[in-house]
């Protein structure tokens, strides 16, 4: 049987920390990167993946972006905000720091800080970073951005918590209101300001002038920055800066889309403006897909409970299916990265931790799994095929099921976060190419494609059996247990 290219297996963890830094990277002067990160938005937002006027409103800074990079149709990532983060600032999979699921329990919760972040990659080789807008990673000291790595940060823990302070009930509770914080690396984190649905409309104005002011100061410099911009929208609630109320008269929905694209091309505007294009890597993707809720009772109104569109695909964010795992991606450097180009190859958001590694001349930690493989190349055009061929599918800290290519094989279902589960006796199998809303069982048609894909699933068991995952909530220091 034809050996898996799968995450597992391209970069082996005993030789990562010699294999995985590139040669081109040390050629040529370390690139900027700046990573635009929205929340909970649908895969078919956007006008290059056949969104924009069709939602009520054309996305001429995204379009532009996709045009001038490389679009990926089948770009992945975890079902829900926490892990998906995780994965992200981490290249392993949210269960393996501890964060397989979003926090509802309160205490102590995010990455240790014995995990190694893409900021704490980069500043080994002379990058500075910020952070500015949604982390969701740890809401404590020890926790925030500024101690994991990033140089500065402004930003809440999470969206919907700015309903909180509107509620008379949870005003009455004693429950503690939430905040905005912001920090500088070496000194404790501080409050900025209120978090509630006044400003919840406005952030989104303020992290891009944040980050367009960090971009100016740091090209000032000529030394390589990280800008990691995890932007609010399009999380619930869905509302709209006082700019931009109005300006398409298709309702709030499309404003925030036009809202998203404007605020997109104010920071490529900057770029482009300061002669450092060339040397910038942009990123546009998203942490989830659309909201996984539906409009109903809402103290802020029906209009602000919105559910984005995934496009073709079925589901939303909290489920198993393409619709929640599946986002838009566009990839932009100049020069390097083919202008238009496009490709459906599996890709997964942690992916760009040993990919930045590679572009950075940085080095991927060799005493833990990385389940996060080497994109570099694949982006940069010198081969057509990605580096992995499929990805496993986690609920919370439970396996789904996994893809492989085209193929998508499910144990277990669930259509919301508000309804029960179906397990089911013997697995489902679907082909995404012609079945993009997995309905049609496939399984006694294709049984070499189930085994294919199920195969991932047991090569990846073996690796939490021999690295055993950070226990959720886990203290600093953190030591890892060993088998």
């Amino acid at each position: 049987m034809k050996k898996l290219r799968t995450a597992f297996v391209a970069c082996s963890v005993t030789m990562a920390a010699t294999l995985c830094p590139i040669a081109f990277a040390q050629d040529v002067k370390k690139p900027n990167i700046v990573l635009i990160n929205m929340d909970n938005f649908g895969w078919g937002e956007p006008g290059f993946n056949g969104g924009g006027i069709i939602r009520g409103t054309a996305t001429p800074n995204m379009d532009q972006l996709a045009a001038e990079g490389l679009r990926l149709t089948n770009f992945n990532v975890e079902a829900q905000c926490t892990p998906s983060r995780a994965s992200l600032m981490s290249g392993r999979y949210g269960v393996r720091s501890g964060n397989h699921t979003i926090p509802l329990g309160g205490g102590v919760y995010g990455l240790t800080q014995w995990e190694v972040t893409i900021a704490e990659m980069l500043e080994e080789v002379g990058y500075y970073s910020a952070a500015y807008g949604k982390w969701h990673l740890g809401w404590s000291e020890g926790r925030y951005p500024t101690n994991q790595g990033f140089d500065e940060f402004y930003g809440i823990e999470s969206v919907e918590q700015s309903i909180w302070p509107s509620q008379p009930e949870s005003a009455s509770s004693g429950f503690e209101p939430p905040v905005v914080m912001q920090g500088i690396k070496g000194e404790p984190a501080s409050v900025a300001r209120e978090w509630n649905l006044e400003y919840r409309a406005r952030i989104d104005g303020d992290l891009t002038e944040k980050a367009n002011d960090f971009i100016r100061r740091r090209a000032e410099t000529g030394e390589p920055f990280f800008l990691y911009l995890p932007y609010t929208a399009t999380h619930f609630p869905t509302l709209v800066h006082p700019e931009f109320e109005g300006a398409t008269g298709n309702g709030v929905w499309a404003d925030l889309l036009y809202q998203i694209d404007t605020y997109v091309g104010r920071i490529t505007d900057t770029i482009d403006e300061l002669g450092i294009a060339d040397n910038t890597i942009v990123i546009f993707t998203a942490d989830n897909g659309p909201e996984a809720l539906t409009a109903g009772d809402s103290h802020v109104g029906m209009e602000n409970m919105i559910q984005g569109t995934p496009g073709p695909w079925r589901g939303a964010a909290f489920t198993p299916f393409e619709g929640s795992l599946r986002v838009p991606f566009v990839a932009r450097w100049p020069g390097r990265i083919p202008a238009g180009s496009a490709s459906n190859e599996v890709v997964h958001m942690m992916d760009l931790f040993p990919t930045f590694a590679a572009f950075a001349g940085g080095t991927v930690p060799a005493d833990r799994y990385i389940d996060g493989v080497d994109q570099s190349a694949f982006f940069l055009g010198e081969q057509q095929q990605s580096n992995r061929d499929g990805v496993i599918v986690y609920m919370g800290a439970e396996i789904y099921g996994a893809k492989y290519k085209n193929w998508k094989v499910t144990t277990k279902e669930v259509e919301s976060p508000f309804s029960a589960a179906i397990e089911y006796p013997t697995p489902r199998l679907y082909n995404l190419l012609t079945d993009p809303q997995e309905r049609q069982n496939l399984i006694f048609n294709y049984t070499w494609a189930v085994e294919l894909t199920l195969a991932q699933i047991g090569e990846h068991l073996k690796t939490l059996e021999e690295y055993p995952p950070v226990p959720p909530g886990a203290p600093d220091p953190y030591t890892p247990s060993t088998k």
